[in-house]
């Protein structure tokens, strides 16, 4: 970024000299503060770079940091800077998952304003709005603001700051928010968050998108993130992995915070060490109490494979379970290894392309079928053409024994599943837990002795993480979602396809 636009110093050194005699909430009420070096690298790559037009080149900035490290303080500058310095009509929007975490970050505004105009003279300031009180002057104005996302059409947005953004299950206030930055020269977004368990919001897909830039496989220079979290060796119970996910240790927080958070969350139990993985680690986690089989084991367990590479016509098991419109639908073929005695899954996912727009899921589901996850199909219901052609494939690469279907769901399709071998090959597979029972006990014997693969695709593990099991009276289990929200058609379907296996060999 040097060697492309130089260094904007003198600019920099101006937002440094801002941010130092800003009144910022302390132990003992506002005070100022001296920036720290990570804070000062921050800052800089913001604002450092500008283009031979004289703009800045940065437009959105992620800090990916663990709770304590002062980032919505030292994010209100942001704002405040924009307020102060930015378009005479500049529109400040600070917004969160809710109302008390939105407020976070805008008190700390309100806060900076009110004591630098501590008679009222300049600005008129309440709970949610900060606007100038003569008509003559600046007209900048900061707002909070929470969900009901469509009220918010007609803005002009010149900087964004949404605070745990990895807390959010959909991404429509930040998109609201951004597309309405078009006729600004220099707009702003910022993201400041800590992990979560939230994987199936936006902001966990947005992670691995920033992944790739930093790691060189997307070039945007227009982003600055920043992002601290372990790697994949460092061991959660190690002082340096602690200093290593935390810049700030010793500084906002007490050089023994993590070793006394730590201690509690292995007394506390299950939700404490959530609690410790992603507040304080910073990584994306799941409580493994409440999950069957988590998403980071599924991981674990996965190899590439897909049905195109299978090879050598093995004996086969196939199972469906279909949409219409508002989700997508799974088909997974399974295979059996006598030799080795274990089981391998395939899954692919399918949904109509034409229910996408405004889809909860919407960024996510798009950026699964960018990569190649997640197949679209034309239209705005699922054609079961297409699932069947799919199943033709599958029956063409092996020797397909038998599809399973969900008893009470595509009874349309049956006639066409049919034609591939016959009626006998294609079967209901009831869905209560009496019958999901010995397939539960078995797939989780096999998930956790190495017995059973699956292929790798995150929808796969998106769909484990949401599966919690549920017993009956009569102590039988199946998985069902933790929140009706989410998906887990492709547990279900490899749970169907691993009874039709013990129903063979029974």
């Amino acid at each position: 970024m040097v060697r492309r636009y130089g260094i904007d110093s003198k600019g920099v050194r101006r937002f440094f000299r801002f941010y130092e005699l800003l009144w910022l909430p302390g132990k003992k009420g506002l005070t100022h503060y001296r920036l720290t070096p990570v804070q000062t690298f921050q800052f800089a790559s913001v604002f450092a770079f500008r283009r031979a037009d004289g703009r800045r080149v940065v437009r959105e900035c992620v800090l990916y940091v663990p709770r304590k490290f002062s980032k919505t303080t030292g994010t209100a500058a942001f704002a405040l800077h924009d307020l102060f310095f930015g378009d005479d009509n500049a529109e400040i929007y600070i917004g969160a998952n809710s109302q008390d975490q939105a407020r976070k970050c805008f008190d700390v505004v309100r806060g900076a304003v009110g004591k630098l105009d501590t008679r009222g003279r300049r600005f008129y300031i309440n709970r949610e709005e900060i606007r100038p009180r003569a008509r003559n002057s600046r007209q900048a104005f900061a707002q909070c603001l929470t969900a009901n996302a469509r009220t918010k059409d007609g803005l002009n947005a010149s900087t964004v700051i949404m605070d745990e953004f990895s807390q959010a299950r959909d991404s429509e206030l930040l998109t609201v928010l951004t597309t309405s930055m078009g006729v600004r020269e220099e707009p702003l977004t910022v993201i400041i968050t800590t992990a979560s368990d939230v994987f199936d919001g936006p902001f966990y897909a947005m992670l691995q998108g920033y992944k790739e830039v930093l790691l060189g496989g997307i070039e945007d220079d227009t982003l600055f993130a920043h992002l601290f979290e372990p790697d994949i060796d460092d061991k959660e119970d190690d002082p340096a992995t602690w200093a290593k996910v935390h810049p700030h240790l010793g500084v906002t927080i007490q050089p023994d915070y993590y070793e006394k958070e730590y201690t509690k969350a292995q007394r506390n139990g299950a939700e404490a060490m959530l609690a410790f993985r992603t507040k304080l680690l910073n990584v994306y986690a799941e409580n493994e109490k409440q999950s069957w089989i988590p998403a980071a084991k599924a991981r674990e367990v996965a190899r590439k494979a897909t049905v195109e590479g299978i090879v050598g016509k093995p004996e086969a098991m196939a199972a469906i379970d279909l949409s219409v419109r508002g989700d997508f639908s799974a088909v997974t073929v399974g295979f059996y290894d006598r030799q080795h005695n274990s089981f391998g899954y395939i899954t692919d996912y399918f949904f109509p392309e034409g229910a996408l727009s405004g889809h909860v899921n919407e960024r996510l589901y798009r950026k699964w079928a960018s990569e190649g996850y997640l197949r679209l199909l034309p239209g705005e219901v699922i054609d079961y053409n297409l699932i069947v052609e799919h199943v033709l494939k599958i029956a063409d690469k092996t020797n397909l024994m038998r599809i399973g279907y969900d008893s009470y769901k595509a009874r349309d399709v049956v006639n066409m599943l049919a034609t591939i071998g016959g009626a006998d090959s294609v079967v209901g597979v009831s869905q209560t837990k009496g019958n999901f029972n010995a397939a539960v006990e078995s797939f989780e014997h096999g998930i956790w002795t190495g017995k059973i693969w699956i292929n790798d695709n995150p929808i796969n593990y998106y769909c484990f993480g949401n599966a919690i099991l549920v017993e009956d009276n009569m102590e039988n289990k199946k998985p069902e979602k933790r929140v009706e929200t989410q998906r887990i058609d492709g547990v279900i379907t490899m749970l169907m396809c691993h009874r039709l296996f013990l129903d063979e060999v029974q």
